[in-house]
């Protein structure tokens, strides 16, 4: 929810006439004006961004370049402010919010889009501040963009000639370069230059190098920094992945199937609930890396299966669509709020073989089935693989967040351990690429419980690549001994 203090900007009132009687009526706003009003509203520590977008989308037409301004200027907010200290000389914590605000979508659009020009980003900011700050702010906000046009020597380079220390990347192969330093040197301390130009918490740096290295870290930051692809999963029991694909194509959608794994790539962003087949229930939105716990396990027909997490039921019903919707599933999620998007995944998928359990009583249910076959855990986790897509995460996390979610998660897999019959199996999933909530956890459940082995583990890092840019995720199967 917005903070109380949060105010929403007034659009201009045009005046229209009926029978002599004078209406307001408010125009249309821009899609920087909406933009604008929801970083006002945003709250990095509570917010998401998308539900404060859905709230005011529909005052403009131009929803796409507002969502584009809004998660682009989110994701890159740290090294946007750090050009704006800059070139304004004044840190923004002295700049007044609603201001700053401007101000960073103008310097995001200068930096981050090349193709539009500068002088209609200029313009426009100073036009918003007039209308919404008043004329002097708006002359604060004309002087800084300016300053920053002016120091930006290229503003799309190819990094490989670029000076690294003047350049914030904008894709793995070009940036923006400036004329004077704004980064710190990656080769005295790599961990700062990231967490700059990536706009990603330094700690998380550090960690990642420690992991993975400097340039496959690098590689990490570019995609969770990249604008993510759609991907939807046909509903294999009504349909195929070439049906569904040429009925997009038939309505001009320009889509591509991933052939191996029979999903479809919507190459340019759409509101899905739009697409032809949403209504129908032939498809659901889910990500390449989220699809791999269900492949991996290869479910069959005649198991019984609880997903434990299910909320909002993307992998339950792909366990039916794996299934042929003949095994019998058991879905439950402690928070009991969300497990109506279950039902409603479920009802517009037209599954049958998915039974919601109230999550109270879970183990009544287990012991009368007389316990699963296979209990799928895709528990809480840090979101550190899905951050092109959960923007508000890199402001969350943190270490004491990451130990908290540990024992969440050790006590999931203690749960989906008590249920399992022997020869059966837990699929753990995550959505983050922490050994700490992956490797490390399942080390230690099975030095803790000896009934249990490891057949497989897979860990995904996030990739930037074009043709099939995809989220991070860890996947482990733990077969119970006879």
């Amino acid at each position: 929810m917005p903070s109380k203090n949060a105010t929403t900007a007034r659009a201009p009132l045009e005046i229209t006439h009926k029978e002599g009687v004078a209406h307001p009526r408010r125009r249309l706003l821009t899609g920087r004006a909406i933009a604008a009003d929801v970083l006002n509203q945003f709250n990095p520590k509570h917010d998401y961004v998308s539900a404060l977008l859905d709230k005011l989308l529909h005052k403009t037409q131009e929803r796409q370049r507002a969502t584009d301004l809004v998660f682009g200027t989110i994701r890159n907010r740290t090294a946007i402010d750090a050009v704006i200290a800059i070139f304004t000389n004044r840190p923004v914590k002295r700049i007044p919010a609603k201001v700053l605000n401007i101000i960073r979508l103008g310097a995001y659009e200068l930096i981050y889009s090349p193709a539009t020009p500068d002088y209609s980003i200029v313009n426009e900011a100073v036009e918003n501040a007039k209308a919404f700050q008043g004329k002097k702010q708006a002359g604060f906000v004309n002087a800084g963009l300016r300053q920053i046009t002016r120091h930006i020597k290229n503003r799309q380079i190819r990094l490989s000639q670029a000076n690294t220390q003047r350049t914030l990347p904008q894709t793995s192969t070009a940036g923006c370069e400036f004329d004077t330093d704004i980064l710190p040197d990656p080769k005295v301390s790599p961990a700062d230059y990231l967490d700059t130009a990536f706009s990603l918490p330094k700690w998380l740096m550090t960690d990642w190098l420690g992991e993975f290295g400097l340039e496959i870290t690098r590689q990490i930051c570019f995609a969770s920094n990249r604008r993510p692809s759609i991907y939807i999963r046909p509903n294999t029991l009504k349909t195929t992945a070439q049906k569904l694909a040429e009925k997009l194509h038939k309505a001009n959608i320009d889509a591509e199937v991933v052939a191996d794994l029979e999903m479809i790539k919507i190459k340019r962003p759409k509101d899905v609930t739009q697409l032809p087949g949403f209504g129908e229930g032939e498809f659901i939105i889910q990500d390449i890396t989220a699809a791999q716990p269900v492949h991996i396990l290869k479910p069959q027909p005649d198991w019984k299966i609880l997903d434990l997490c299910a909320a909002p039921g993307t992998k339950t019903t792909q366990l039916a669509q794996a299934t042929g919707d003949k095994a019998h599933i058991f879905a439950t999620d402690i928070d009991t709020e969300r497990l109506q998007l279950v039902k409603e995944n479920i009802n517009r998928l037209s599954i049958k073989s998915i039974r919601i359990v109230e999550y109270k009583n879970l183990q009544k249910q287990a012991e009368k089935i007389d316990f699963f076959d296979c209990v799928l855990l895709d528990v809480p986790c840090s979101n550190t693989g899905v951050l092109a897509k959960r923007i508000e995460a890199r402001y969350r996390i943190t270490p004491k967040t990451i130990q908290k979610l540990t024992k969440i998660q050790a006590e999931l897999l203690k749960t989906a351990a008590s249920m399992i019959k022997p020869k059966g199996r837990i699929v753990y999933s995550t959505c983050s690429i922490q050994k700490q909530e992956n490797r490390q956890l399942i080390k230690g459940f099975l030095q803790r419980t000896l009934a249990f082995e490891l057949e497989s583990e897979r860990l995904t890092l996030p990739s930037a690549n074009g043709m099939a840019d995809h989220d991070g995720g860890y996947v482990a199967i733990i077969p119970r001994k006879p």
